[in-house]
């Protein structure tokens, strides 16, 4: 066996990156200024306004109405791209025309 083989081999070379990140890390960290506690560092900026926090509770109802189009679009593309030639080609525009509706449905309910 060839040492560069062994050298390479994801065995050898995990921990051998492992600790030049870890290496790195530290002597970013020397090189960094120390913080300081100076007053208002750690309040968000907004333009020099003093803006009080609010607590948002955010939703998944949208993320499930984009994840559901999404599926749509890319399970219909699969199909009409794997659809042979010929008369079966009826059956994608069929599919098409079905997915369309179903699209449609999913925007005006919202």
């Amino acid at each position: 066996m060839n040492p560069i083989d062994v050298l390479t081999s994801p065995a050898v070379a995990f921990p051998v990156f492992l600790v030049a990140a870890v290496l790195l890390y530290a002597a970013g960290r020397r090189m960094a200024p120390k913080p300081n506690n100076a007053g208002g560092k750690l309040t968000t900026y907004a333009c020099g306004e003093d803006i009080p926090g609010i607590k948002v509770q955010f939703g998944y109802r949208l993320f499930f109405f984009v994840a559901l189009f999404f599926t749509m679009m890319h399970v219909a593309a699969l199909v009409i791209a794997t659809v042979p030639s010929g008369r079966i080609a009826l059956f994608a525009l069929f599919y098409l025309a079905m997915i369309f509706l179903a699209v449609l449905a999913l925007i005006t309910r919202s």
